[in-house]
């Protein structure tokens, strides 16, 4: 027999993907099963001398309680799943994070993945959690046809969705004042004496920039300020389009004095296409970046308060779970004007 065949007949039962189980404790601790479950499980009736043998051999095998059991008795599996649009924007960090630490504190595991902004890896990662089992779901929609999540809904598991609404289902959801927070970042920019006033968003499809661009339009309306189609550009956040969008704006007879920007992807975008431009243009871009101070001027930007919304979020999840909820209901968290200096400079003409 070869060498090789030698070692692996010699090789430990207790090998990857075999873990250690409550007999095992039992055996190496000399106590019956039973009394293992009561250490693992926190039970009363068991000596200190017992408890500490018990312990010793879970920490020597490396045993973990297996919660399958415990899932099927209660329902529960006490985890929930955070579905994103994109795990690397930068606004999503501290609205996870908040998310997590509510989780956390109602001893719950947080789950999360991302949608890249598609509507059918959007329901093939919902679809997924739901069948992990998680107890609820918080969910930033990049779909708008929510149907397929009824069943589930009736089930029994808990949905809130944050950023924007659900489509054709009722259904709590936590939005920031999009349109009130653009509305106020333009009439900042017609304080300081701006008429043509450029608005670069993201695809008109989505709530958040509709809401955006309405905010953008109501403030010039209100002041009586006619806007040119060519003023306003919708469409893929790719620095491509955007850098394209923003040089077609400043460039012609009359080119516009100020522009505002419909998300944190654009903004940055927008900063390196005016950093390289002759005249000086006003800036006010919605969603804060970090270094926004550090730049010269400082960004102008209307905040979203990230933490605010997954806190709520996760919050309202949990009252779900314990039947305080009963009617969806939609909240809108107040947005912040930060004022650093783009969105204060004066029209160059």
């Amino acid at each position: 027999m070869p060498e090789t065949t030698r070692r692996t007949d010699r090789l430990p039962g207790n090998r990857y993907g075999n873990r250690p189980t409550m007999k095992d404790v039992a055996a190496r601790a000399g106590v019956g099963l039973k009394t293992v479950s009561r250490v693992v499980n926190g039970e009363p009736g068991v000596t200190p001398e017992t408890e500490r043998r018990v312990q010793e051999a879970i920490e020597a095998l490396g045993f973990r309680r297996n919660d399958s059991a415990r899932v099927l008795r209660k329902g529960r599996t006490a985890s929930i799943g955070l579905v994103l649009e994109d795990l690397a924007d930068p606004f999503y960090g501290p609205l996870s994070r908040a998310v997590e630490e509510v989780a956390r504190a109602h001893g719950a595991l947080l789950i999360n993945g991302s949608s890249a902004e598609d509507a059918d890896r959007e329901q093939e990662l919902v679809l997924a959690l739901c069948a992990r089992r998680v107890d609820g779901l918080v969910v930033i929609p990049a779909g708008d046809d929510h149907r397929y999540l009824e069943p589930e809904v009736k089930a029994g598991v808990a949905t809130v969705f944050v950023d924007r609404p659900a489509g054709h289902i009722e259904a709590d959801v936590v939005v920031s004042d999009n349109f009130g927070g653009a509305r106020d970042g333009v009439r900042h920019l017609i304080g300081h004496g701006h008429r043509r006033i450029g608005f670069i968003g993201d695809m008109p499809r989505i709530h958040t920039a509709a809401e955006r661009l309405r905010g953008y339009r109501t403030a010039m309306e209100d002041a009586g300020i006619p806007v040119a189609d060519s003023w306003m550009s919708l469409g893929a956040t790719t620095p491509e389009r955007v850098r394209r969008a923003a040089e077609e704006m400043l460039s012609g007879p009359e080119p516009v004095t100020a522009i505002f920007t419909g998300n944190n992807r654009v903004t940055v975008t927008v900063i390196r296409v005016l950093a390289g431009h002759a005249r000086r243009v006003a800036l006010v871009g919605f969603d804060d970046i970090e270094l926004a101070d550090l730049l010269e001027p400082g960004l102008t930007v209307v905040a979203q308060d990230a933490a605010a919304l997954g806190r709520t979020a996760a919050e309202r999840l949990f009252r779900q779970l314990d039947g305080t909820l009963l009617t969806p209901e939609r909240i809108e968290i107040p947005t912040r004007l930060i004022a650093r200096g783009s969105g204060e400079l004066p029209p160059a003409d």
